[in-house]
Parts: C-alpha cells; sequence; structure tokens
C-alpha cells in the first residue's frame, strides 16, 4: 500500500496531521519550504530536521504524485509535459514562456465530463478528478523542466479538465500556491478557468482573491448549447446574473471572457456587437482566441479578415479585448488540444 502524499493537504492541514502523529505543528512550515519554495523532493535533505524526524516523515508520507513521461518542445518555445500518477494515469501541463513571465497551465482531471464540441480533451471522456498533490505537483515537475533557468510566475488552471468540478481538491492546492510559506504565488498571478459551474463559483472566489476566466464561446443559449452542453443545465442568463451578483467580482478583479471563434459558428459581426450588451453590469475583458484545429473536431478558425473585423467590433462597443496568439499548435498544446497525443522527445 503507498504511503499518502504530503502535498495533497495544504498548511493548515498538514498541521492537524503532524500534531495527529505526534510532531510539533510549526514542523508543517518548515517542510513545507523545504518542498515548495526550496524545490527538495527528499526529506534525507531537509537538513534542519532531527534525522529522526526525517526518518519518520519518510516511513508516513511519500512526497512525488506525478513523474514525467515525456517532453515536447515547440518552435515557439512552449514545453509540453505528458504526466504520470501513481496509479498510472495520464495528464498533461503546458509551460509557456515570455519574456516577462513564464505560464503554467495546469489541469485539473483526467480527462473531462464536459464534452465541449471544440475541446479534444472533452472527446477524451472522464477517468478521475486530480488529487491535491497531483495539481500542485505539476508546478513543481514543470520546474524541474525549467531546471532552475527561470521561475514560474503564472498560473492559468486552463488544462485538461473543468476546475469547478474538482473544487475541493483545486481549493486546497491554491492554498499552498498562494500561501508565503509555500509557493508564495500572488493570488492575482493565479487564474482559474470555468465554463460555467455556477453554484462553485462563489466558494472558488472566497478561497483567495485569484483571477476567474470563463469560457464563453457565443452570445446566444442556441449556440452555447451546441459548443458547451453544460449550458443547458447554467444558461447565459443564470451564468451572467450570478457574476452580476458577486461581490468578488470588480474593477480590481474583472472576469475573463474567453472566446473561441469559430469559422461560421459564432465570429460574426452579430455576435460581435451582441457581446457588449451581455456582459452589461460585469467588471469583464475578453480574450479571444481562434479556433485551434484537432483530429477530433471539424471546427476550424476563421480567416484572418474575419477575426480582424470581429475584434474591431468588440472593440468599438468599448469592450476591453485582445486577440491571444496560439501557443504550440505544433505538438497539440494550444487551447483545446490536450488530447494525451504527440511524440515522447524528452527536451527541455
Amino acid at each position: 500500500m503507498s504511503l499518502p502524499c504530503l502535498k495533497d493537504h495544504s498548511i493548515d492541514s498538514l498541521r492537524e496531521r503532524f500534531q495527529a502523529s505526534g510532531i510539533e505543528r510549526w514542523r508543517a512550515e518548515q517542510v513545507a519550504g523545504w518542498l515548495y519554495a526550496r524545490g527538495v523532493e527528499s526529506f534525507d535533505e531537509m537538513t534542519d530536521l532531527s534525522r529522526e524526524l526525517r526518518v519518520q516523515l519518510a516511513e508516513q508520507w511519500s512526497l512525488r504524485a506525478l513523474e514525467i513521461d515525456a517532453v515536447q518542445r515547440s518552435l515557439d518555445g512552449t514545453l509540453k509535459a505528458a504526466l504520470r500518477t501513481r496509479d498510472g494515469a495520464r495528464l498533461e501541463s503546458v509551460l509557456i514562456p515570455e519574456e516577462a513571465r513564464n505560464t503554467l497551465c495546469v489541469s485539473t482531471q483526467v480527462g473531462c465530463p464536459l464534452a465541449c464540441s471544440f475541446c479534444a480533451t472533452g472527446a477524451l471522456g472522464f477517468t478521475r478528478n486530480l488529487t491535491a498533490g497531483e495539481i500542485v505537483d505539476q508546478v513543481c515537475r514543470m520546474r524541474e523542466v525549467l531546471g532552475g533557468a527561470a521561475e514560474i510566475t503564472n498560473l492559468v488552471f486552463m488544462g485538461m479538465g473543468e476546475p469547478l468540478l474538482n473544487l475541493a481538491n483545486l481549493t486546497e492546492a491554491i492554498r499552498l500556491l498562494v500561501h508565503p510559506k509555500a509557493f508564495g504565488l500572488a493570488p492575482r498571478r493565479v487564474t482559474v478557468s470555468t465554463v460555467g459551474v455556477v453554484p462553485q463559483i462563489e466558494e472558488l472566489l472566497s478561497v483567495a482573491p485569484i483571477h476567474l476566466a470563463v469560457s464563453l464561446h457565443a452570445t446566444t443559449d442556441e449556440v452555447r448549447d451546441v459548443l458547451v452542453p453544460i449550458n443547458r443545465q447554467f444558461p447565459l442568463d443564470v451564468l451572467l446574473g450570478e457574476l452580476r451578483r458577486l461581490e468578488g467580482v470588480n474593477k480590481r478583479r474583472p472576469v475573463f471572457f474567453e472566446y473561441t471563434l469559430i469559422d461560421g459558428l459564432n465570429d460574426s459581426l452579430e455576435d460581435a456587437r451582441r457581446l457588449a450588451p451581455l456582459l452589461h453590469g460585469i467588471p469583464a475583458k475578453v480574450n479571444l482566441i481562434p479556433m485551434n484545429a484537432h483530429d477530433d473536431s471539424e471546427y476550424r478558425a476563421p480567416s484572418p479578415a474575419r477575426i480582424d473585423g470581429f475584434l474591431r467590433a468588440v472593440a468599438a462597443s468599448g469592450l476591453r479585448v485582445t486577440l491571444r496568439r496560439s501557443r504550440g499548435p505544433d505538438i497539440q498544446a494550444a487551447c483545446g488540444q490536450l488530447a494525451l497525443r504527440g511524440g515522447h522527445d524528452h527536451a527541455a
């Protein structure tokens, strides 16, 4: 029987478990500092702990939740890692290096149960939720891939799975990610994306002042029902009404609305002009994402001219809007492409 993983627990949770096994509560911060801030992966290396305590911890806890199966490097520098859990499940994380920051796209589930029609992960089906340790260890493993040359500065929960369907493990992971004695990330550098699991949004925003991203992708329920089937359960008026109500949404923390542009389906000027009245009353920023093609969908991106016309129409309406450049499409690492495809190049 495998040992429980220490990374499954926030520092507060670990204090309680240490106390229950006769270890001083304050040791939780000490161990977390080694594990997360310093990147140590062995109790033997935690040199300010007594030898007896290191032996006790090693007998009670494991430290690694994931191992690296493969790493691929895109022509644009994006890195995609296939990671393996202790029970043999596989998932992917994507690291996007930029001049001023390194952003890690984190997964929360093995596969996804929501079957959004434009997304390759949805075509995989659903295996299980990731544990908090498996979520956190994606940061540790990808930091290992970087090799100490640079730090991971930003996290976006936009990988495999719907984060709000794994809320308990997600929030435990976020507590570690933003804790000053653990990873110490500023909450403003953490973004969680959801297709709109309405009952869970308020609880998510109560954990820390992180950013919320909502996968919108359509301006009518008719189209969104096709692209994002959970819209039949939480239609646009319900989802947007909840966002208008929440205190955690404000000008300092606007909602990032993600809008995948699909040729002939949701890319008309009428759609562009509907966005501003649709989002009225919500501090918002719209991120336009041209469809990233993959084998599980016939959808394709609009022409550059049509994308530009859509962008201009949204901007003219007064909304803040950006056009997101696809990263890593040659290794199936771009938005909507994660489906455990690709080779086994261990470049890093």
